[in-house]
C-alpha cells in the first residue's frame, strides 16, 4: 500500500468506545496497520473517563513518572554506591528519583499534553478513547479497518472534509460534517 504523500506529517485521529475491551481492540488493529505500513504510529494514548466523569490516560511512549523514578533512583544509587559507599547510595537514590520523576514529566514524546487534556475534556463519560498520532496515512485502508468498529464515535481527526465523512459513515455515524466542523490541519 502507497501511503498519501499529501497527508500532513502528523495526523491525529480520537475515536470513542463504549468499552475497553473494544478500545484495546482497536489498538491492536492499529498496531497490525502500522506493522503493515498503511501508516506510521508515533503514539497511541487511551483516556478512559467514567461515570463521575474522572479520567485515566495511559499513553505509549511518554516516559511514567513513577517508573522513571524508579529507574533514576537505581542507577543513581548504583553510581553512588560505587563512589561513597552506602552514604553515596542513599544520596544517589534520592537524587535519581527525584531527577527521573521531573523529567518525566517533561518530556513529551507523542501526543502532546494539551491534545492529552483536551481529549479528557472532550469525551462523553462511560467511555474508553483511542488516541493515535499517525502519519503517512493511507486514508483508504483506515476507512476499511475503521468499518470492523462500528457503534465507535469519531471524536476528532485532522483529515479533509471527504475523509472525515468516509471515516464517520465506516463507523455507523451518518451525520454530515458541515463546512464551519471542518478541522484545520495547521493546528497539530
Amino acid at each position: 500500500m502507497q501511503p498519501n504523500k499529501d497527508q500532513s506529517p502528523e495526523t491525529i485521529v480520537g475515536i470513542s468506545f463504549d468499552g475497553i475491551l473494544r478500545a484495546q481492540e482497536f489498538i491492536t488493529a492499529a498496531t497490525r496497520l502500522g506493522a503493515e505500513g498503511t501508516f506510521a504510529m508515533h503514539d497511541a494514548v487511551l483516556v478512559v473517563k467514567d461515570a463521575q466523569g474522572n479520567t485515566k490516560v495511559r499513553e505509549s511512549i511518554d516516559p511514567q513518572p513513577g517508573r522513571s523514578a524508579m529507574s533514576g533512583a537505581l542507577w543513581s544509587g548504583l553510581f553512588g554506591l560505587m563512589l561513597g559507599g552506602p552514604v553515596g547510595w542513599l544520596a544517589g537514590a534520592a537524587i535519581g528519583a527525584s531527577a527521573g520523576a521531573g523529567a518525566a514529566k517533561m518530556i513529551d514524546l507523542g501526543v502532546s499534553d494539551e491534545w492529552v487534556n483536551w481529549f479528557r475534556e472532550a469525551v462523553r463519560p462511560d467511555t474508553a478513547t483511542v488516541v493515535l498520532l499517525i502519519s503517512n496515512v493511507h486514508r483508504e485502508a483506515l476507512v476499511t479497518e475503521a468499518a470492523r468498529f462500528t457503534g465507535a464515535e469519531l471524536v476528532y481527526a485532522n483529515f479533509d472534509n471527504d475523509t472525515l465523512t468516509r471515516l464517520k459513515t465506516a463507523l455507523g455515524d451518518t451525520t454530515p460534517i458541515s463546512d464551519e466542523s471542518a478541522i484545520d490541519t495547521d493546528t497539530v
